[in-house]
């Protein structure tokens, strides 16, 4: 049984505290009232924004004529009656105003900045946790590096004759995003307007400019993705995910990106493959960044492999962002080496499900059987008897540990502990959502340390 892709619409935006605006000060009148440390501070702080500040120091309310033409008005009041009195004067006068600590009285706020002008980062909490707004800053410092200004300065000069070079809005925007990559990839070229000079634009945005990335999503967790991974999402223009995919992953794309579901799972309506990869050569064909969004790795029982050779069949440029494949984020979650070498020489990862839907008659039982291999099956949950049986059959002890994950790294995971003789009896079928087993000696300690360890987690020992 097949489905056509379905298209899924970008969810609304969630609830805002605060709306973030930025103001353009340069030569507007500006009104900061107080003689405090607090209130020269916010007129240094407009004063390098470009503002003509007026600041009242004598004690004086401010009048009609303080508050005429101006942009903004600001004020450290003494106390609360005070800062109602100054809020309502300006509020009368039709200027935006701020009092300082005092939100009530605010129409807009003052958040931490990270300036690499013409790029500025603005952080709010809305009032309730300013120290964390600083610790935020800071992060945001160490990653954005203090280059990326003479970028933004050399975009900013470059925009209009970029404009009429390039009067095609899809080639214009594969010029920038080339640019933005070059600016973290360059962040301290000392002249970064030499590299995007004009006369080379020909050259840069040669071809259709339309690529397919395979992008591994990971097992869920957002914050698992990799940086490159965020990077594509956010320059794509169409996103063909899978069922495994989460929510929290696809809100990171581009909010203007088309997201079609292309989800294949085992004895459900899907997707064919021959589908999806028409639909990628279709969509890169007409100069779009594609983003085959995978969960787990592409590379890892993701039928990468026949994607990658169909798009360079059809000459589509394509490359791979690797995620963590639920293996990984398994044995990450459980805290257990796969390769503990008190238990383990290898490492094996292996389908429980083949062409036909059911147990892959040509897997090489007699090394699988090995004591001293580790094992991760993957889309094994219909199989798990039968896999644990042939193991069995080959050699394999029956006390043998064995560790069920779903939705690894995921709201609501859960694990099982068993083992192969008892997996035989009880399959564990009855599993919601993806499930990874993990069968070795590596796992032997998980009943009385593994599971202990995390005990928000639901969990079960057979």
């Amino acid at each position: 049984m097949s489905r056509q892709p379905e298209e899924r619409i970008p969810g609304a935006m969630a609830d805002l505290a605060v709306l973030p605006l930025f103001h353009d000060l340069k030569g507007r009148r500006v009104v900061v009232w107080g003689a405090t440390d607090a209130a020269g501070w916010k007129s240094e702080l407009m004063t390098a924004a470009g503002a003509a500040v007026t600041r009242i120091t004598d004690g004086r309310p401010w009048d009609a004529r303080d508050l005429s033409g101006c942009a903004l008005a600001v004020a450290d009041a003494e106390d609360d009656d005070q800062a109602a009195d100054l809020a309502a004067a300006a509020r009368a006068a039709g200027v935006p105003v701020n009092i300082i600590d005092r939100p009530a009285h605010c129409d807009f706020s003052f958040g931490a900045i990270v300036n690499r002008s013409p790029v500025v980062v603005g952080i709010s909490t809305a009032g309730a946790a300013p120290v964390l707004g600083q610790a935020i800053r800071r992060r945001i410092e160490t990653l954005l590096p203090p280059g990326i200004a003479r970028w933004g300065a050399g975009a900013q000069s470059l925009r209009d004759r970029v404009l009429s070079l390039i009067p095609d809005a899809s080639r214009r925007r594969l010029f920038w995003r080339a640019q933005a990559e070059r600016a973290f990839a360059e962040p301290d070229h000392p002249a970064p307007e030499s590299l995007m000079d004009p006369a080379n634009l020909t050259i840069r945005v040669a071809g259709n400019g339309g690529r397919v990335t395979l992008v591994g999503a990971g097992p869920g967790d957002a914050e698992l993705l990799t940086l490159k991974a965020v990077r594509a999402l956010q320059a794509a223009d169409v996103i063909l995910y899978d069922d495994l995919v989460s929510d929290d992953v696809l809100e990171l794309a581009r909010r203007e990106a088309k997201r079609l579901l292309v989800g294949k799972r085992g004895n459900r309506p899907s997707c064919r493959q021959e589908d999806i990869n028409a639909l990628m050569v279709k969509l890169a064909g007409q100069g779009k960044q594609v983003v085959r969004l995978k969960s787990g790795d592409p590379m890892i029982f993701g039928r990468a492999g026949e994607e990658i050779a169909e798009l360079k069949a059809r000459g589509i440029a394509v490359d791979v962002v690797p995620g963590i494949t639920a293996a990984l984020a398994a044995a990450a979650a459980l805290g257990v080496s796969l390769t503990h070498r008190d238990h383990a020489r290898s490492v094996r990862f292996v389908t429980g499900h083949g062409h036909a839907g059911g147990l892959p008659d040509d897997l090489d039982w007699p090394g699988l059987s090995d004591p001293g291999t580790t094992l991760l099956v993957y889309m094994g949950r219909r199989t798990a008897g039968q896999f644990s049986r042939r193991l069995i059959e080959h050699g394999r002890a029956p006390s043998t540990p064995v560790v069920a994950v779903a939705k690894a790294s995921r709201a609501g995971e859960t694990r099982t502990v068993t083992t192969l003789g008892k997996l035989v009896a009880q399959p564990l079928k009855e599993i919601d959502g993806p499930v990874m087993f993990g069968i070795g000696e590596v796992f032997s300690d998980l009943d009385a340390v593994g599971l202990a360890a995390n005990s928000g987690l639901q969990r079960e020992v057979l």
